[in-house]
């Protein structure tokens, strides 16, 4: 075992492997997130490089999640450089030695329980460790046997401490305190002077959300993925969503450019500005409502992001997609800045002439209006939540349009959802096939995350409980979303005997006979239409969907002055 120099430094921080790397985009980590241990093998032979990294001359970290560099960037204000130190987990043993006091951990999801994780790891039999997961536990493992561990305090923050805390997972993973909130924070601050005190620390704090944009630390050091945060909170007010619980506030944008600088000067060529929603930067508290986006001022900032020296890529982050809907001409103008810097190609759809894509994360949730109305009354605002299935509908077709194909999650087995609901989304999703639209549709279990309003609310909680409407809308899904890949000769035969083994030699038994039919679907095992006719499946039905014109005719009075006459469609004023 290598010995720490020096006893060590006196704050240490990391981050599991798999929350770390860069290489291979998002995609990866996505992948990471959703897929079972033992199918590991799959990226180490399509990514054979993707465990290695880069450090810095010192050993430390060449870069690190975003929440971590925020920390790191609040210690340093307060203790000297030499005595932190930011590492990967395999160097962890040069770092701690008899002077440390303080481990700080961020994970995102340590138990393997966040949206997308549980359904499908679950499917392919472990529910508890896709490979994220297996990768946070071995790092809390070797911090555990270091043999100076009786010396320091492991603090975890992040967005996966609520999972330790929820399940009471301390002593299982060696964790003395899981802080939930802002790194920069005077309570964070607070406990940290406690670590390095020696003093016990509480098992649990939360921080409550700084409320100023002065207030918001953006560090200057790489990032992974080249992260810079642009704005906290969202304002729509999702039921299920804890993000959404912060206040909304917009970074500075010469606060944003000089982290874009630091993170170019050293060594990172993509950035990805960090958002709940991008469409609320440059239009928090000025009067005009979240929901009206500010062209100028998100034109502004790309732009001058996009085109700083040395910025070879750019990444979205989190959207909502009524905007588009809102200001046609504003997608229109952002895929003119960004479009030619992104990393993401889709030749089966794109009109660009390198077939590039822009593919921000946006919420669908649901196609059913109950229970849009139930659990997100504020996601199509300024639209009625009445519209819901419209608002997606045509804001799909602006963004298609432009050559944006976002990435939409959905919520399968909602707390009260029956199987009307389901059929509602299933038509929902039918109608983006059947006008040839597409968005890479990823459908989840509930889950209920602390501090949200449905924390406590039970809905589906394994694979076994879905009904097979539920089982047909994740696998129509996913049919969906693969079917741009599979356009060789070769692939769709490939791909049904492959499925269909697979079915039948562990999936069968694993999550029961209401999984059949809408695997033989996702295989393309037998033909749509047919497992329509023999009633095995539920074919669809076409919607009745508003055109922009109505959908703007429905905003509220007194909010139809914020619309813009360069787009069109306004509604006749009386």
């Amino acid at each position: 075992m290598r010995q720490a120099a020096n006893g060590g430094k006196l704050i240490v921080l990391s981050a599991p492997l798999t929350e770390t790397i860069d290489h291979a985009g998002f995609f990866i980590q996505m992948g990471v997130a959703s897929m079972p241990k033992r199918l590991e093998s799959i990226f180490n032979s399509k990514y054979p490089q993707w465990k290695q990294v880069e450090r810095n001359e010192d050993g430390s970290a060449r870069y690190m999640p975003a929440g971590l560099r925020t920390l790191e960037a609040a210690l340093l204000r307060e203790y000297p450089p030499e005595e932190i130190v930011a590492c990967y987990p395999n160097d962890l043993e040069r770092f701690i030695g008899p002077r440390t006091r303080l481990v700080a951990v961020s994970t995102h999801n340590p138990l393997g329980v966040t949206f997308a994780a549980g359904v499908y790891a679950s499917i392919f039999g472990s529910s508890r460790e896709p490979i994220n997961s297996h990768y946070a536990r071995e790092l809390f493992a070797g911090i555990n046997a270091n043999p100076h561990r009786s010396g320091f305090q492991v603090i975890v923050g992040g967005s996966g401490g609520w999972q330790i805390v929820q399940t009471d997972s301390y002593g299982q993973l060696g964790v003395d305190c899981v802080v939930e909130g802002r790194g920069e924070s005077p309570d964070t601050m607070r406990i940290v002077r406690q670590a390095i005190r020696g003093e016990p620390l509480p098992r649990h704090l939360e921080t409550g959300p700084l409320k100023d944009r002065e207030d918001i630390l953006i560090p200057e050091k790489r990032t992974t993925f080249g992260v810079v945060e642009m704005t906290t909170g969202c304002g729509r007010r999702c039921h299920f969503c804890v993000p959404d619980l912060s206040p909304q506030i917009d970074v500075p944008k010469e606060k944003i450019m000089r982290a874009v600088q630091a993170n170019v000067r050293q060594g990172n060529r993509q950035i990805s500005l960090a958002t709940e929603d991008l469409f609320i930067w440059g239009q928090v508290r000025t009067g005009v409502p979240f929901y009206f986006p500010n062209r100028e001022a998100l034109l502004g900032l790309f732009s001058e992001v996009a085109n700083a020296p040395g910025v070879e890529h750019h990444l979205l982050s989190h959207a909502t997609i009524a905007p588009a809907v809102v200001d046609p001409l504003l997608i229109e103008k952002l895929t003119e800045v960004l479009l030619d810097k992104s990393p993401i190609h889709l030749p089966a759809h794109s009109t660009h002439p390198r077939k590039k894509i822009l593919s921000p994360l946006m919420g669908l949730e649901t196609g059913s209006v109950r229970m849009a109305r139930a659990i997100m009354p504020g996601k199509a605002v300024p639209f009625p939540i009445d519209d819901w299935p419209s608002v997606v509908i045509q804001g799909l077709t602006i963004l298609n349009r432009n050559n944006w194909f976002p990435v939409m999650t959905l919520m399968i087995g909602s707390p009260g959802e029956t199987d009307e609901d389901a059929i509602a989304t299933l038509d929902l999703v039918y109608e983006i096939e059947r006008r040839g639209l597409f968005a890479f549709l990823v459908p989840s279990i509930f889950t209920p995350l602390c501090d949200t309003r449905m924390e406590k609310k039970r809905g589906v909680a394994e694979t076994r409980e879905l009904t097979p409407l539920q089982w047909q809308l994740m696998m129509k899904c996913w049919r969906m979303n693969l079917s741009p890949g599979l356009y060789s000769w070769w692939g769709p035969p490939a791909w049904r005997l492959g499925a269909v083994a697979l079915w039948l030699c562990r999936l069968r038994r694993l999550n029961g006979p209401a999984f059949t039919w809408p695997l033989l679907l996702f295989a393309g095992a037998i033909p749509e239409r047919l497992m329509a006719r023999m009633g095995k499946i539920y074919a669809g039905r076409p919607l009745r969907v508003k055109s922009r014109r109505e959908l703007l005719a429905a905003i509220k009075p007194h909010h139809r002055k914020h619309l813009r006459a360069d787009n069109g469609d306004l509604p006749d004023t009386e």
